[in-house]
């Protein structure tokens, strides 16, 4: 088995690994809290799937972007969750149910967004390019749904076992992503370098940035909602990204590189916010903490 076999197991393990490890630490109702919600799924879909996607839409409009760039905008706004995000959220302080809830809400109703979109999209532009509902449903089933309902299933049956487990499976998980996605980062450097200079990265930045806004903004007016909803909007599923890259025929290495160097972007500009919510969050665990004095 080479490297070009290992990596790509290596990741899917590694995900796999991560979400287990967030489900042992959820409930069903979790699980469930976005569509118990209605307002907040309304809020959610509108800040994820409809503005971003517009958003992408006029980026393209307005700027001459390599058609590679093009594509990976209009992939990365119709993506749901990546599935290693809630763990980010909630150490950001971001609330616990709404980070799962809004994980598996995105990824039920991506089987049908993502077809829909692609479709919309390629009669805009003049593309061609169609997904199969099955085939996002199988990613979702695969990277989300399945481990999440294992893990829940294993905290409802088996509590003790769980809660020791959670910690150092979400540790594994997190350790081996970093191992096998750096030697990725590193053999795509070639054509991620061609991005540098043109002004795409500021572009991309820019996608990710207004991301965290409309996010934030539309969150709600709890603070921990708003973490989970700006973060989410901004970071984006990367296997069903390249999938949509791909509707239109055989994605080319530049596509490919534009999707992570989205990625990699996304994560430096949501750098800032992430350490002002968790400032935020810790301040606010203080203040609860705090005995109040008494008037004299």
């Amino acid at each position: 088995m080479d490297i070009a076999t290992l990596l790509p197991l290596a990741i899917r393990t590694s995900i796999l690994l991560t979400v287990l490890g967030l489900g042992l630490n959820a409930r069903w109702q979790d699980a469930l809290y976005v569509f118990r919600n209605p307002p907040l799924l309304a809020r959610s879909v509108l800040s994820m799937n409809i503005l971003m996607p517009l958003l992408a839409a006029a980026l393209v409009v307005a700027f001459d972007l390599p058609d590679a760039v093009e594509i990976a905008l209009v992939a990365i706004a119709l993506s749901p969750v990546p599935p290693i995000l809630p763990n980010k959220e909630l150490k950001a302080g971001g609330h616990a149910s709404y980070a799962i809830g809004l994980l598996v809400a995105i990824a039920v109703l991506a089987i049908v967004i993502v077809p829909v979109g692609v479709s919309a999209f390629s009669g805009a532009f003049h593309r061609s390019g169609t997904i199969a509902p099955l085939a996002v449903a199988k990613i979702m089933l695969t990277s989300i749904l399945a481990p999440l309902a294992v893990g829940i299933a294993l905290r409802q049956w088996l509590p003790a076992l769980a809660k020791k487990a959670a910690g150092p499976i979400l540790m594994v998980g997190t350790v081996l992503l970093i191992v096998s996605v750096l030697p990725l980062l590193y053999a795509s450097w070639p054509n991620v370098r061609g991005l540098i200079g043109n002004g795409t990265v500021l572009i991309l930045a820019a996608m990710a940035a207004i991301g965290l806004a409309i996010g934030h903004l539309l969150g709600g007016p709890a603070s921990n909602d708003r973490t989970v909803l700006a973060l989410s909007t901004a970071s984006r599923h990367p296997a069903v990204a390249l999938s949509i890259a791909v509707s239109g025929g055989a994605a080319s290495k530049q596509e490919l590189a534009a999707i992570l160097l989205y990625l990699v972007m996304a994560g430096l500009v949501s750098l800032p916010y992430v350490l002002w919510r968790k400032r935020q969050a810790s301040q606010a665990v203080a203040a609860l903490r705090t005995p109040q004095r008494s008037l004299e």
